[in-house]
């Protein structure tokens, strides 16, 4: 058994999903991050689990043949970049192998032919940077980065894979805020002003847009801030006021105001002009980007005669380039900004076949399949946590031809190949690129096919939705339990909107309506709050 704080000599063998190297010792895996693979290490263990331990390098021995001095001078400080200290060809080698390996110890499969695309470019790749404010040791307004799993802000002035123009316009916001006497906000205290520094620009339209996110809906100085950050980027097309006066740490609020220009960014992709709002999601590395959307449509192989339905579409800029390919195009998102983004980008770009739904994509993947509809490809480009259940198994019973996933997160993407390798749908191709260089983050885009062709081929989806159509999406306990209170003035539980929902025959948790101790008693929700609750069943269209 390995000891707290002893320092034992080891090689790295390979590396965690996280980034950090792996070494073994004494049958105990141990994770030791800033090495790299082939590095002979004296190792401090820092912590001790049960089966895994903790360490930090104190010194390498004998460095291996992949080791680079670090370009960033934060390396090792800042959360975002795992992998300065080695060369990209090393990267690119266990990004490809930790794909493959969670395919295999997760889902089950082993994927013979698992190739991946490198970027072209390695530094100034991002086109979406997001800098947290506050305030340094000596009480300067500084923004940077977060440290790994902490909220404590690594000051940066420049950052290597950030665009040099958002590095710019942050150091102009952060010289306003030191001169005009703007506060940073700051979440212990909840006091302060401006929150992040959001800078969009455009690979390929050349152009800058700047968000403030801040705590009120009013800027001190505001027209000197305009005046600055105009100067000083002429490419700067507009600046818009994110407020978002919540406690939590999530970036965005759900209010958005224009103090000049235009409200959003324009960028073209795949050879459509897209306008993106500060909520839309875009890929963050334009020339990888293309890229993989090539792929999509590669592994859809679209004739022109096919009905495709795209979950979690974003901005619609899968779904334009799939729409141009196929008979029908349909894309669902629950961003409502980024539905509108989506819309308006279609009408854009003169792109008829198509329609948007702003919904969630297990609810809309549900009704579709209750609707019997059939598309001939689906296409799923889900956050990290990936596809829930409800949607895997929705998507499965609409019986597509083809389903393309296109994945940021290895070991999800790996768990829902399982689940529908269950349902009949096993990989058919798989490729990798990496869209993050220098971090540990990967895409990855499986093609899943089934043996037995569907009956009748060419099943369109033949929606005809209003601008305002929206598919009622299943709400959570909280959500409900906010819309009781804002409507009827009444505190609710979980169980008492659990008992409701298993009422109207509604899905609920097991451990719902069931006692903590045999014989215990389990109060029964009240009339008043049951109407409630009903109340707020109707008004997100589940009863």
């Amino acid at each position: 058994m390995v000891e707290k704080n002893k320092i034992y000599r080891a090689a790295i063998t390979s590396y965690s999903t996280e980034g950090m190297g792996m070494a073994r010792i004494q049958d105990m895996v141990v994770f030791v991050p800033g090495t790299a693979a082939g590095d002979q290490c004296d190792i401090r263990i820092t912590r001790v689990a049960s089966r895994m331990a903790y360490g930090r390098a104190e010194r390498i021995v004998v460095p291996s043949k992949h080791r680079i001095t670090p370009a960033c001078p934060l390396a090792g400080k800042c959360g975002g970049c795992c992998w300065q200290h080695i060369t990209y060809e090393e990267e690119l080698r266990a990004k490809q192998q930790k794909v493959a390996d969670a395919l295999r110890r997760i889902g089950g499969v082993a994927v013979e032919d698992l190739p991946i695309t490198g970027a072209p470019e390695i530094t100034h790749y991002r086109n979406k940077a997001q800098y947290p404010v506050g305030l340094g040791a000596d009480g300067t307004v500084v923004t940077g980065f977060y440290r790994i799993r902490s909220h404590d802000i690594i000051p940066a002035e420049q950052c290597l894979i950030q665009s040099e123009t958002a590095d710019l316009l942050a150091g102009v916001v952060r010289g306003w805020m030191a001169d005009c006497g703007v506060a940073p906000y700051e979440e212990t205290s909840k006091k302060g002003v401006v929150r992040h520094i959001y800078v969009r620009t455009g690979a390929a339209s050349g152009e800058a847009h700047l968000c403030i996110v801040a705590a009120r809906s009013r800027l001190p100085a505001q027209e000197e801030l305009l005046r600055r950050v105009r100067e000083a980027c002429p490419s700067l097309t507009g600046v818009v006021l994110n407020v978002n006066k919540h406690t939590d740490n999530v970036i965005l609020g759900e209010k958005t105001l224009t103090l000049w220009g235009e409200p959003e960014l324009e960028d073209r992709l795949c050879g459509n002009v897209f306008r993106l709002s500060p909520h839309a999601f875009y890929q963050v590395n334009h020339a990888q980007a293309e890229q993989l959307y090539a792929c999509v449509l590669d592994f859809a192989g679209l004739t022109g005669a096919e009905s495709v339905l795209d979950l979690c579409c974003g901005a619609g800029t899968i779904t334009l380039a799939l729409a141009r390919k196929a008979s029908r195009a349909v894309g669902v998102e629950i961003v409502p900004e980024a539905v509108t983004n989506a819309r308006e980008n279609a009408a854009r770009n003169g792109v008829e076949n198509v329609d948007f739904y702003c919904a969630d994509a297990a609810q809309a993947a549900m009704r579709f399949a209750r609707m019997g509809k059939h598309p001939d490809v689906i296409v799923a480009d889900p956050p990290r946590k990936g596809l829930d259940e409800e949607t895997i198994e929705a998507a499965a019973q609409m019986a597509p031809d083809k389903i393309i996933y296109v994945s940021c997160d290895p070991a999800t993407l790996a768990r829902d190949v399982k689940h529908f390798a269950g349902l009949g749908y096993q990989i058919e191709r798989a490729r990798v690129f990496d869209l993050f260089p220098r971090t540990r983050h990967v895409e990855t885009v499986v093609c899943l096919g089934r043996e037995l062709e569907r009956a009748s081929r060419h099943v369109y989806l033949d929606y005809e939705p209003s601008p305002d159509t929206k598919i009622p999406h299943n709400p959570t306990y909280p959500e409900i339990k906010a819309w009781v209170m804002e409507n009827h003035g009444l505190k609710v539980s979980s169980l008492y909107i659990s008992q409701v929902k298993r009422k109207h025959g509604l899905p609920v948790g097991e451990s719902y309506n069931k006692p903590k101790t045999e014989g215990a008693k389990v109060p029964q929700c009240p009339p008043e709050k049951e109407a409630a609750i009903e109340a707020a069943l109707r008004h997100y269209g589940l009863i």
